[in-house]
């Protein structure tokens, strides 16, 4: 592995990662921790069960209440509704799908002959930043940047010489880390707005939110997790792994030399094909009364049967100019190639299948219980009566969002826990909505890329394990620890100093409460 990055890092910052990749190896299988961490949510739901609480559960209203795990109801819900859990896990089957038409484009040649072309025009000292932009970038299209851009990043960083560990290192930091930057508006943006509206009218019931509040804020924080990421990947990440030799079957490597005239000629028929299928998709899209918009109109929303339909396309966007490279240029030579490449990739995920049956258990008796919702609420009430100064409660706001979403990985779950706590709350203080949901997207991203409690976090390693076999949690976790800190941090001091600067957040976003007072 040819690697021209500085020297290894030393002193104290060196030898606390390679503590916590010491510890994290020796924790258990990932499989085998959400196992243990669901008998422990069992048991701890039986404990607090017979507990009184005052936290008000902002979903109802009411008192919340600890659902016990281990009486016979539950147990008999949990039994007969297993297999439904794990088949109705959401990424279960955003991986799985999606890997079908990318393990077509793989194995019949499409994506390696795509990536020698791109890595003859694309300077090696761009490659990093580059590959967060489009991480970032794939926000748009939901879970995307799992399942394409993190996998992909890898393949890249080996072609280049580079260590491949350290792409997937700077996609997963753009695609998790990076989570509440885009330039493009998604929906996520009307999916929190609706939270932080609804939140905000407890106060106010006139006020309204406008989905692009946070507009301004998250395109601007894209270029400071660009060049946050690529200092840290370049300067941090890569160096420490110069020790850390890639020993994955050489079959399941990528071999990259020169793109023969054959390759070529079958990579820009399929590219055609492709770009043609994309230009249809928009034909079909661009009128008001698309099938594709959702009833208000609607492209971006989550309801929109286009975001409805973005694993699908991305399935279709890989398998067709897949199957026409392969055929082209003689990889497939009959059908069959062709279903043996879908298995192949398959055969790949195996293991994350099996973690996600775990996973998928883990999240629903978490969520049943009520012990996430405890968790968050009673955080945030700590955070209201210690009356801290305006500054100092929209950090602490980002860091209990963060602390809270190692245990809590849905965005709009969260939000619409901490939602109705935090936004009356900094209303009160003279904070505007907008503001309080800015800290809050600042925080639910920083810490997802140390969690193995994310669903995705499994599916990461699993990645990694593909070049160094030894890839376990603690190695993930050592690696991604240095975005995630400096993340929490720095993205923290920008939000402050982008507010201490008064430039707009967004559309029709205020800094205080009541707007007038600006």
């Amino acid at each position: 592995m040819n690697n021209n990055q500085d020297a290894l890092p030393s002193g104290v910052v060196a030898r606390f990662l390679n503590f916590v990749e010491r510890v994290g190896n020796k924790l258990p299988d990932p499989a085998v921790i959400f196992l243990f961490a669901m008998l422990l949510i069992w048991f701890l739901s039986w404990w607090f069960s017979s507990v009184s609480f005052d936290a008000i559960d902002p979903r109802t209203g009411e008192a919340i209440i600890i659902n016990n795990m281990l009486a016979s109801d539950s147990l008999a819900t949990f039994l007969s509704s297993m297999v439904k859990t794990f088949t109705g896990f959401a990424p279960l089957g955003v991986v799985l799908v999606a890997m079908l038409g990318v393990g077509v484009a793989e194995h019949s040649g499409f994506i390696n002959t795509g990536l020698k072309l791109m890595l003859k025009v694309t300077p090696k000292k761009l490659l990093t930043p580059s590959i967060i932009l489009v991480a970032i970038v794939s926000h748009t299209a939901t879970d995307a940047g799992y399942v394409l851009v993190i996998p992909l990043a890898g393949v890249i960083f080996y072609a280049s010489g580079r260590h491949p560990l350290a792409g997937i290192a700077a996609a997963f930091a753009g695609v998790s880390g990076g989570f509440g930057a885009n330039f493009i508006p998604s929906g996520i943006d009307p999916l929190l707005q609706s939270f932080t509206q609804s939140a905000a009218q407890i106060i106010n019931p006139a006020i309204t939110i406008n989905p692009l509040n946070n507009w301004a804020f998250a395109s601007a924080s894209s270029l400071f997790i660009v060049a946050l990421g690529w200092y840290i990947t370049d300067k941090i990440i890569e160096p420490r792994l110069q020790k850390t030799a890639v020993d994955g079957a050489k079959e399941d490597l990528p071999v990259f030399e020169d793109a023969r005239s054959d390759e070529k000629r079958a990579f820009y028929i399929a590219s055609t094909v492709m770009i043609a299928g994309l230009a249809l998709l928009a034909f079909v899209s661009a009128p008001d009364d698309s099938a594709m918009r959702s009833s208000d109109g609607s492209l971006t929303n989550f309801s929109s049967p286009l975001m409805q339909s973005i694993v699908p396309l991305i399935f279709l966007l890989f398998w067709i100019p897949g199957t026409v490279y392969g055929f082209t240029v003689g990889t497939f030579k009959t059908s069959k190639d062709m279903i043996d490449a879908m298995s192949k990739a398959m055969s790949g995920m195996a293991y994350y299948i099996v973690m996600a049956f775990f996973c998928s258990l883990f999240i629903a008796a978490f969520s049943k219980s009520n012990l996430g919702a405890l968790l968050a609420i009673e955080g945030a009430q700590l955070l209201k009566a210690m009356e801290l100064p305006s500054a100092v409660t929209v950090v602490g706001i980002i860091f209990l969002t963060g602390f809270v979403n190692l245990f809590v990985g849905s965005s709009s779950a969260k939000w619409a826990l901490l939602g109705p706590i935090f936004v009356p709350m900094l209303m009160q203080l003279g904070i505007s909505p907008d503001l309080t949901q800015a800290a809050y997207r600042v925080g639910d991203s920083s810490s997802n890329i140390i969690t193995p409690l994310m669903p995705y976090f499994p599916l990461v390693v699993v990645y990694c394990q593909k070049y160094v076999k030894g890839t376990g949690i603690g190695t993930l976790i050592a690696i991604m620890l240095p975005y995630s800190i400096a993340f929490m941090i720095g993205w923290s001091i920008f939000l402050l100093g982008y507010w201490a600067l008064g430039i707009p957040l967004g559309l029709d976003a205020n800094y205080v409460y009541p707007a007038l007072a600006l």
